[in-house]
């Protein structure tokens, strides 16, 4: 089908060429040939009288058109899947939607595992992909390369709908037997202390807590960095360490490993979580079923405050 003298078939392929920037990458998701591919590429090319994938260096990069492209051509085609393949009624014991879904490894363990296995009574054959968070979470968030991003509100953007799921607060942790530590936390004892960081991502960013952390205590002794909120406790044990955590995923592991939990010595603000999606998939009747399921399991449904910009209603009536 042509329109504009543009057959409608090539954006399928302009939209893998521009998310790959490689056409081999490409090929295989179109599940085509190299050599169909770059026939693709051609093609692109004629019509939009521009190169659009270029060499430089080892890699290949967008030209400046290709870019202008790149996100308004994932919104036609999610407009697309959203209103037109996915229209009608959504059955989830049949449905095989595949769902992406970016989310820190402590979202992991107090919300999203639990949330698949959910899911998965419901909607068996429903698939998924867990992706960590990345710096430009809201680039990929806006050319929905994902489905879900789950995060703490001061990480969400203004410009998609997101949905609250809880709030948790944080304590201090350290291992049971720690000698230097008592009852109670206070600043001296906190201050003396080997401490344990998270920083997330590639880039290394400080998580919510750590950027609060580092504003109470500059000059604290830092022993271990990770990424990895789940390496925390195993860091702890035989140590004089302490390290912060959300106590959500501190009370799982406080109760199979020998861990104490102490309140912080200076209050840090509640951690908000919530759910986030790109605006063109709120109608679509798999996404919304998801939706309601995450905030039937997290608890927001039951314990929701005022709406924020954006928010959805918490109706979780026939989840099945």
């Amino acid at each position: 089908m042509r329109f504009h003298h543009l057959d409608l078939n090539l954006l399928v392929a302009l939209d893998a060429i521009l998310t790959e920037k490689n056409v081999t990458r490409a090929a295989g998701r179109l599940n085509v040939s190299q050599s169909a591919a770059s026939g693709l590429l051609a093609r692109l090319r004629n019509y939009f009288e521009d190169d659009l994938l270029v060499q430089s260096g080892r890699k290949m990069r967008l030209t400046p058109m290709a870019h202008a492209l790149e996100i308004p051509l994932k919104r036609i085609l999610l407009d697309i899947q959203s209103n037109i393949v996915n229209v009608g009624e959504f059955e989830p014991a049949t449905s095989t939607r595949h769902f992406k879904i970016m989310a820190s490894d402590y979202a992991v363990s107090v919300l999203v595992g639990p949330l698949l296995r959910k899911v998965h009574a419901l909607a068996p054959n429903m698939t998924f992909d867990l992706l960590p968070s990345v710096k430009l979470y809201q680039d990929v968030l806006t050319r929905s390369d994902i489905d879900f991003l789950i995060q703490p509100d001061i990480f969400m953007s203004g410009h998609h709908p997101r949905q609250w799921l809880f709030n948790d607060s944080y304590c201090c942790v350290v291992w049971r037997d720690n000698p230097l530590v008592k009852d109670t936390m206070d600043m001296e004892t906190y201050m003396k202390l080997g401490h344990l960081s998270v920083n997330l991502g590639e880039e290394r960013a400080p998580s919510f807590d750590e950027t609060f952390i580092q504003q109470i205590s500059s000059h604290r002794r830092v022993e271990v960095s990770t990424s990895h909120f789940n390496a925390l406790p195993y860091l702890l044990i035989g140590t004089n360490r302490v390290a912060v955590m959300p106590r959500r995923l501190a009370n799982l592991y406080v109760q199979a490993m020998p861990l104490k939990l102490l309140e912080v010595p200076k209050k840090i603000p509640e951690l908000s979580e919530y759910i986030q999606w790109n605006h063109v998939l709120d109608v679509d009747p798999a996404h919304h079923w998801f939706r309601r399921i995450c905030i039937a399991e997290s608890g927001a449904a039951h314990h929701q405050p005022e709406p924020g910009p954006g928010s959805i209603s918490a109706d979780v009536d026939g989840l099945s």
